[in-house]
């Protein structure tokens, strides 16, 4: 029976497991971060476009006539 609790206390395996799955999960979290930010950053940069765009809208110019 001590052998059975020595070798279960000696055995690493799913200490490891956990760590990569941790490891895993930081990642993910830094990914979808990372994106949230780009997203918001892409979204300002576009609506401010837009509102350029929008305002540069204005009268045309009537075009030349020309003299006779």
């Amino acid at each position: 029976m001590s052998n059975l609790i020595a070798r279960f206390v000696k055995d690493e395996s799913g200490a490891t497991a956990i760590e990569y799955g941790l490891i895993a999960a930081l990642i993910a979290l830094a990914i979808m971060v990372g994106a949230g930010q780009l997203g918001t950053a892409l979204d300002e940069k576009f609506t401010n476009i837009a509102e350029t765009l929008e305002g540069a809208g204005g009268a045309a110019p009537a075009p030349a006539t020309p003299t006779p």
